[in-house]
């Protein structure tokens, strides 16, 4: 089998193809990547974008982080992370999307602003409109999960790990679940599973 190489370091988008390549057991080198790299001649073939994370499996080069997730759970999918029927394949791509658009600019924007901005430089107008964006997506998700534990059913699936990979910047800048406790249960249990972890760990 051919290594995968996942590109990008784990606090970065990559963390999700780390996290999914543990959880399918697949074999894979994972290049860090520094800022200054990212402009190299070698890996703008990789990835033009001059941005991580990118894939490499074999002559097959791939970036956007949902796109390689998708892939990647398809090519090797492993206990139904990738599901079976066109309907259920077209949720996890509907979860994955909608988290990407409705969730993670907010939850970017407020991450960075108190973790990676000098306090004189901090926007709390922007961090409050950014707080006031968050409880109508997350009531939305509250109520899909309403009857079930992930978003397809009784079982974890790629559209838990992509859509609970971006909701999880909700833990270090200590979102509030309590209005929406199913969220917050579900977000608790998608990341409690190894292969998150062996993702947060990885070198």
């Amino acid at each position: 089998m051919t290594t995968i190489k996942i590109y990008g370091p784990v606090a970065s988008r990559a963390a999700r193809a780390l996290w999914i390549a543990h959880e399918l057991g697949i074999p894979f080198e994972h290049v860090p990547m520094e800022m200054k790299e990212l402009k190299q001649p070698d890996y703008l073939k990789v990835n033009p974008n001059g941005k991580v994370p990118a894939l490499v499996d074999g002559d097959f080069k791939l970036f956007e982080s949902m796109a390689i997730n998708l892939y990647l759970a398809k090519r090797f999918n492993k206990d139904g992370l990738w599901p079976d029927s066109p309907e259920e394949q077209a949720l996890c791509y509907q979860w994955s999307f909608w988290g990407m658009t409705e969730v993670e600019k907010p939850l970017l924007t407020i991450l960075i602003d108190m973790f990676m901005t000098a306090p004189d430089k901090r926007k709390p107008e922007v961090v409050a409109e950014a707080q006031k964006t968050l409880p109508k997506p997350f009531a939305v998700l509250n109520a899909a999960l309403e009857n079930q534990d992930y978003l397809l059913g009784s079982s974890f699936t790629v559209a838990d790990l992509n859509l609970a990979s971006i909701c999880s910047w909700a833990k270090p800048i200590k979102y509030d679940f309590k209005p929406f406790p199913k969220t917050g249960a579900w977000l608790d249990r998608c990341l409690s599973r190894p292969a998150y972890k062996a993702a947060k760990a990885t070198k």
